[in-house]
């Protein structure tokens, strides 16, 4: 069933390095556990919203994901608890990226967090066995990213238990589960989709923020 994305979610909890060859492309070593960041919830916007490419940064990226809502609160989750009762559903997720903002500060927060660099939607599939399904990205027509969720390092029912107890989930959070390999720049003008087999497409242009500062040009 697909209902409207509405959610005001306390926090982003978006998954690093989960597909090996995403991490392959960046230089990096696949984790021994989930690395875990948030990202800032006034960064999200709607499909159709534009991504706007802030002054601050030359290499904004696009990362498409598979994003699980979070239904009720959940804590500490057990076992032989089945993770998936605390999910209302999935949907797509855009983990826009200032990735030379990400590599100058060494950790991922201003980076991952400029106001339009979370678009998620175009709704949530409250059905859907995300085991095995594919996640793919287009920039202007062109497959940049194309990979199936079963090739995660960690699944998705491992994250829901492994982010709950390092802390609380609340009712509307959002869980970013990673992004395939096949990053790349986006430009002004650019118009991009991220499809997820069974749930649908996000689809955001990107525009440009104008130099709006008064001296020394964009503020670092």
């Amino acid at each position: 069933m697909k209902i409207e994305f509405n959610a005001q979610p306390s926090k982003i909890v978006c998954v690093g390095r989960n597909y090996a060859d995403h991490a392959k492309e960046l230089g990096n070593e696949v984790p021994t556990a989930p690395m875990l960041f948030l990202k800032a919830p006034s960064a999200i916007i709607a499909s159709g919203d534009p991504i706007v490419i802030p002054a601050q940064s030359s290499q904004v990226e696009h990362e498409g994901e598979l994003a699980v809502v979070i239904v009720s609160d959940c804590k500490n989750i057990r076992d032989d608890e089945d993770p998936f009762q605390y999910v209302l559903g999935y949907t797509c997720l855009n983990d826009v990226t200032a990735r030379d903002i990400q590599r100058a500060d060494v950790q991922f927060t201003r980076g991952k967090s400029f106001d339009t660099f979370c678009p998620i939607g175009p709704h949530i599939e409250t059905e859907l066995d995300v085991s095995d399904i594919r996640v793919t990205t287009e920039v202007n027509g062109v497959m940049m990213q194309d990979a199936r969720t079963s090739a995660m390092v960690f699944p998705v029912e491992f994250l829901i238990r492994y982010i709950s107890r390092q802390m609380t989930l609340k009712a509307g959070d959002v869980i970013a589960t990673g992004t395939p390999a096949g990053v790349s720049k986006l430009n002004a003008g650019d118009l991009c989709d991220v499809t997820i087999e069974g749930i649908g497409t996000l689809t955001n242009g990107v525009t440009s923020q104008s130099e709006t500062f008064v001296t020394g040009g964009p503020l670092n």
